[in-house]
């Protein structure tokens, strides 16, 4: 063989064996990457398998915390009944009965009537109509709208009244009652106190007409509805003279200095709220009166 072929035949050798060993290389480089890329996802799932792992840890510790507490919080529960029962053995042998029983002979003694007296009367029964100045001494509205005042504030009212009058002497007041319910009441209560009242009509300017016969000055008027006693009420006004007004739902207080609340249309409450004024006054002003019980002031007069 001519040397100069075979010499070229040595040359495609050596160059196909340069090309046979880049690719070797090249194959054992990308085995290389992809052995080490697996070995990283391995290390990469077991550092997540060990986070998980810690986790759960957390996890259990966190129970096992809450476990701890809910037991040293039910042993304090434990400790605190421990000493209640203790506390109680103390207690004087007060039932929860016998409790209520002096309270409520408390409340009894606190109060002008018991209250039994006062629902008897109807005094905490208003009409339908509530105005703005009597709606907080409201209690709650039945079932058939009639609207119910707070039997408490009933008591604090007419014992704010007494107390309103008792400054006053008998000759000072004037009491005025068109309803006919009240007018067997108010005569009682002007016989007692020595008070002058009014029922049926009540004289127009006999407060601020100097002209007239009749014609009289007073400190203080008594109404027992500022609606039907309007005239009676506006004088009073004219000459800026003090007025206490007995004040149903349906009322506006306005121009009184002392208001009473309670149902001013029957006989038998506003019985009541008289007797109540008239023992309180004469008791107050220490005047000698035998006054009628209670039964004698609730009943209506008839014409």
């Amino acid at each position: 063989m001519p040397k100069k072929k075979e010499e070229g035949i040595i040359e495609k050798i050596e160059e196909s064996v340069e090309k046979a060993e880049e690719v070797v290389e090249e194959i054992i480089e990308n085995a290389e990457e992809i052995l080490e890329g697996k070995e990283k996802k391995t290390k990469k799932q077991s550092k997540k398998k060990k986070n998980t792992e810690e986790l759960t840890g957390k996890e259990l510790e966190k129970e096992a915390e809450a476990e701890s507490i809910e037991k040293s919080i039910e042993e304090k529960k434990k400790a605190i009944l421990k000493k209640a029962e203790k506390l109680r053995e103390k207690v004087e042998g007060a039932t929860t009965e016998e409790l209520k029983e002096q309270v409520k002979e408390k409340k009894k003694e606190a109060t002008l009537l018991p209250l039994d007296d006062y629902v008897k009367s109807g005094i905490y029964l208003g009409t339908k109509v509530v105005t703005p100045d009597m709606k907080p001494f409201v209690y709650r509205r039945r079932a058939d709208g009639l609207a119910i005042f707070n039997t408490d504030l009933i008591d604090e009212k007419l014992k704010e009244g007494i107390e309103f009058i008792k400054n006053f002497e008998a000759k000072e007041i004037i009491i005025i009652c068109k309803r006919q319910a009240g007018w067997k009441a108010v005569k009682m209560f002007s016989e007692i106190t020595g008070i002058r009242a009014f029922t049926k009509k009540y004289p127009a300017g006999i407060l601020t007409n100097t002209k007239l016969p009749n014609f009289f000055e007073n400190e203080l008027t008594i109404v027992f509805d500022s609606w039907l006693d309007k005239n009676a009420l506006e004088d009073t006004r004219k000459v800026g003279k003090k007025i206490l007004m007995i004040c149903d739902t349906n009322n506006f207080s306005k121009g009184a200095d002392c208001v009473v609340i309670g149902n001013n249309k029957s006989a038998k409450s506003l019985g009541l709220i008289l007797y109540l004024l008239a023992k309180g006054y004469c008791e107050k002003r220490e005047i000698e009166a035998n006054i009628p019980k209670l039964e004698d002031w609730m009943i209506e007069e008839e014409d």
